[in-house]
């Protein structure tokens, strides 16, 4: 195996697994609310869940663009411009997670209007959230850790921050549900535990990055972290707004399908849920790729390194298209059998049987606008990114709203969407790998 292909591997793989066991955080609080012997708990943990992941991902700049940066200095043997970059990140989380805790009472409201949800479940979801909105500092420094710790070549930490996370929401949320007797409110405060316990082994970790000199230097970095300048530093302001507007492109493109779906029918939405489950499946793994993609390409850009860069964009592809056709070649063989697991409603299993060639498209259609996102965080071309993902978000709502308004039409527009994607970044990378280092 090359030497390119040990240092993916090294990175993806840790990755992969981190991100497998997200929704083992969601999979535990449905369990235990699911004993509770009452549906509006239920289907309020599942709103304040959808709560959350559309707010925190609004945030997902702290972990991209603190990523792209770190790995550039890393490429450099910055180790100080590394520790600061990580400082103004975690200063920024701190400050944004206050202001949610602050806002949480129109934050609630809007997000209460956006989803739908029925009056009767205000009470249960408001209970949730007012209790696990104060993990928002916590959920916030993590994206900034990760993604530090990624610039800086480590994707085992997170990966053991994920299993922390994990193995102590499900000992904390256990002894509040069944121990105290909390109900709802016992999900929400052992799964706020968790946030916390993974923020603080996050750190420890920080801690064993610093270098010794790096290390003697940090309580001049900390000042240096808070003042104004650092703080409103052009670039990182820069990268965060542009990572902002791609994501709120990108969430646009989720409720937009989820929107579409449900005025095709409840029926196609429930068949749409279920589909998406393959689409999540592949993405836990591409991801993997696309994270070593940030970490080796950001390396490579800030050591100037261009042969390097281009070989690692090469291997990436050369692996992404390997997983595309094995996912492809799976969802082919056993995509009925997966949908009969997901799901046991007859209308459901025939709208899914139907859509499940399209569905088995998805690996390519996504493979570039995966890997092509990692290595663009990377470059930190993220003006580039949004440049994309605009134009994809506006093709996909044309084709939805002008096309046939069936099921396969809004699958085909997704596609259509994945796509134009990673057709729009391939055709800029050239240009991107050129540059110097410091563009």
């Amino acid at each position: 195996m090359k030497t390119a292909d040990r240092a993916i591997f090294r990175l993806a793989l840790p990755s992969i697994v981190s991100n497998v066991t997200v929704p083992l955080l969601g999979l535990v609080d449905t369990t235990l609310v699911g004993h509770l012997g009452s549906a509006r708990h239920l289907a309020a943990i599942a709103v304040g869940t959808t709560v959350f992941n559309m707010l925190y991902w609004l945030f997902s700049f702290l972990r991209m663009g603190t990523c792209g940066l770190t790995a550039q200095a890393c490429g450099r043997a910055d180790a100080e411009g590394a520790q600061l970059l990580l400082l103004r990140a975690l200063v920024w989380a701190a400050g944004l997670g206050a202001a949610i805790i602050l806002l949480q009472s129109p934050l609630l409201g809007v997000a209460l209007t956006l989803t739908g949800a029925p009056a009767g479940l205000h009470a249960a979801v408001a209970h949730y959230f007012r209790i696990l909105v104060w993990g928002a500092p916590a959920m916030l420094g993590l994206y900034a850790l990760g993604g530090w710790m990624v610039g800086m070549q480590d994707t085992r930490s997170p990966m053991w921050m994920s299993f922390v996370q994990n193995t102590a929401n499900i000992a904390l949320s256990l002894f509040f549900v069944y121990g105290l007797g909390l109900g709802l409110g016992g999900v929400a405060a052992g799964t706020l535990g968790a946030q916390y316990a993974a923020l603080g082994l996050g750190l420890v970790f920080w801690r064993r990055h610093a270098a010794g000199a790096a290390r003697s230097a940090l309580p001049a970095l900390c000042r240096r972290a808070v003042s104004r300048k650092a703080l409103f530093d052009g670039r990182f302001l820069g990268v965060g707004r542009d990572l902002l507007l791609r994501t709120l492109c990108l969430v646009a493109v989720t409720v937009g399908f989820t929107a579409a779906g449900a005025r095709r029918g409840e029926e196609v939405l429930a068949a749409n849920m279920v589909l998406m489950q393959f689409f999540m499946l592949l993405s836990y793994i591409m991801d993997g790729l696309a994270y070593a993609g940030e970490a080796l390409c950001g390396r490579f850009r800030g050591a100037g390194d261009t042969a390097a860069l281009r070989q690692t964009v090469g291997r990436l592809f050369l692996w992404g298209a390997l997983l595309a056709a094995v996912f492809t070649a799976a969802y082919l063989a056993f995509g009925p059998a997966m949908v009969d697991c997901l799901t046991d409603v007859p209308g459901v299993r025939q709208r899914c049987a139907r859509l499940l060639p399209l569905v088995a498209l998805l690996p390519a259609a996504s493979l570039a606008a995966f890997l092509l996102d990692g290595i663009f965080v990377g470059l930190t071309a993220v003006r580039a990114m949004l440049l994309s993902m605009s134009v994809a978000a506006a093709a996909f709502f044309a084709l939805v709203r002008l096309g046939p308004q069936s099921d396969s039409a809004l699958w085909a527009a997704f596609l259509g969407y994945l796509f134009l994607r990673g057709l729009v970044q391939a055709v800029l990378l050239p240009r991107l790998l050129a540059e110097r280092p410091g563009r």
